[in-house]
C-alpha cells in the first residue's frame, strides 16, 4: 500500500489541511525603488492598485499603493508564519509593535483576540532590483486559545536550526526546521499558546532544497497528523517509484518513512507542513476565524467598535527607515536588533 494519499496541483492559495488553513507563496522580482522605498509611476502603470494581483512583468502590488505589500488590516482566532526567503518585510500593527526581517528569517504571530498588522515590502535598493520570496502560512488555534492575547516572536534565521544531510552519493538536502522535530533536530519554540506548543501534535514546518539526484527520507510522525508535500520549484522528484512534476501538492501517510529523490535536472524545492488536526467547527470570514457563525457575528461588531485597539501609525502602509537593518520591537517595549 502506498504511503502517498494525493497529488494535486498547487493553485493559488495553496491547499491546506488541518491545523493549517491557509498558505501562500509570494516570489515577486521587484524593480528598483525609488528614495521613499516605494516604486515610481512608470512601474505602476497598468496595474488595479490596491487590488494588484497580475504578476505582471513578475511581480504584484496586492493591497499597497505605491509600496507593495499588505497594508494594516484585522485578524482573529489564528496565527501567522511567515517565512522569508529572500527580501524584506515590515511589519507593525496595532500594539505598537514594529520590525523588519530579512531572507532566512521567520515571524511567528498569534493574533487571538484580536489585532491589526501591515506587512509591507519596502523597495531600499535604487540601483538595482529588489526581489522578495515568501510564504505566509495560517496556522488554526483551537477553541481554548481563540480569545488569547495578540503576540509576535521572530525566529531569526541565525538561531534557526539547519539540517545538512549528505547521502551515500555525496549529495546534499538542506532543512530548515521552523517548527516541529526531525531525527535529533529540535525547532525553535514556537509562540506560548500555539498549536504547535505542545510535542504531541507534532506540527512540522519545514522548508526543503535538494540537489539534483539528492535521496532523503522524512521520517515518520505522528500516525494522526495531516501531511502535505508542496513541491514549488524544480523539475521533478520521485516518492516510492511515482514520479511528480513541480507545481505539485503531496499528501502522504504521516506515521511513515517517506523517502523522496530528486531526479530532475536542477535543485527541487518544497514547503513540508504537518500536524494533528485540531477537528473542531471552522467558520471563516475573511480575515477572522472561529467555530461559528454567532462569534463571527461577534468579531465583526467587536471589530466594527474597537478597530482592535485603532491604528497608532501615521500611514497605512508603514515602512521603516532605510538605514535601519533586521529588528523586532515588541509591544512592552523590548527590542531585539540583528
Amino acid at each position: 500500500m502506498s504511503n502517498l494519499l494525493n497529488v494535486t496541483p498547487l493553485g493559488f492559495p495553496w491547499r491546506t489541511q488541518d491545523p493549517f488553513l491557509f498558505c501562500a507563496y509570494h516570489n515577486d522580482d521587484y524593480p528598483e525603488g525609488n528614495p521613499d522605498m516605494g516604486l515610481d509611476f512608470k512601474h505602476l502603470q497598468g496595474r488595479n492598485i490596491g487590488q494588484d494581483f497580475s504578476r505582471k512583468d513578475g511581480w504584484s502590488m496586492y493591497h499597497g499603493t505605491s509600496k507593495p505589500g499588505f497594508p494594516y488590516h484585522p485578524h482573529r482566532g489564528f496565527e501567522t508564519i511567515t517565512i522569508n526567503k529572500q527580501g524584506v518585510v515590515d511589519h507593525s500593527d496595532s500594539l505598537g509593535a514594529s520590525g523588519r526581517f530579512m531572507g532566512g528569517d521567520v515571524q511567528w504571530m498569534t493574533a487571538g483576540k484580536g489585532i491589526q498588522h501591515s506587512e509591507m515590502f519596502p523597495m531600499i535598493h535604487t540601483e538595482q532590483n529588489n526581489p522578495l520570496e515568501i510564504f505566509q502560512i495560517w496556522l488554526n488555534l483551537p477553541k481554548a486559545s481563540k480569545m488569547v492575547e495578540p503576540h509576535f516572536k521572530m525566529l531569526w534565521k541565525e538561531d534557526i536550526p539547519e539540517i545538512l544531510h549528505t547521502d551515500n552519493s555525496d549529495k546534499t538536502t538542506t532543512i530548515q526546521v521552523i517548527s516541529g522535530q526531525i531525527n535529533d533536530t529540535t525547532s525553535l519554540p514556537s509562540t506560548p499558546n500555539s498549536w504547535a506548543s505542545a510535542s504531541e501534535h507534532a506540527v512540522g514546518v519545514y522548508t526543503v532544497k535538494m540537489e539534483v539526484s539528492a535521496i532523503w527520507t522524512l521520517p515518520k510522525t505522528n500516525a494522526k497528523a495531516n501531511r502535505s508535500l508542496f513541491f514549488y520549484q524544480g523539475d521533478k522528484i520521485q516518492i516510492e517509484g511515482q514520479s511528480i512534476l513541480n507545481n505539485s501538492i503531496i499528501d502522504a501517510k504521516a506515521g511513515e518513512h517517506i523517502t523522496i529523490t530528486n531526479t530532475g535536472n536542477s535543485d527541487a524545492y518544497y514547503l513540508i507542513l504537518e500536524g494533528v488536526p485540531i477537528g473542531e467547527p471552522i467558520v471563516q470570514h475573511g480575515p477572522f476565524v472561529m467555530n461559528t457563525q454567532e462569534e463571527i457575528r461577534e468579531t465583526m461588531k467587536e471589530y466594527g467598535r474597537t478597530q482592535f485597539g485603532g491604528w497608532p501609525w501615521a500611514e497605512k502602509e508603514v515602512t521603516h527607515s532605510k538605514q535601519r537593518g533586521r529588528f523586532a520591537k515588541h509591544s512592552v517595549g523590548s527590542e531585539e536588533i540583528k
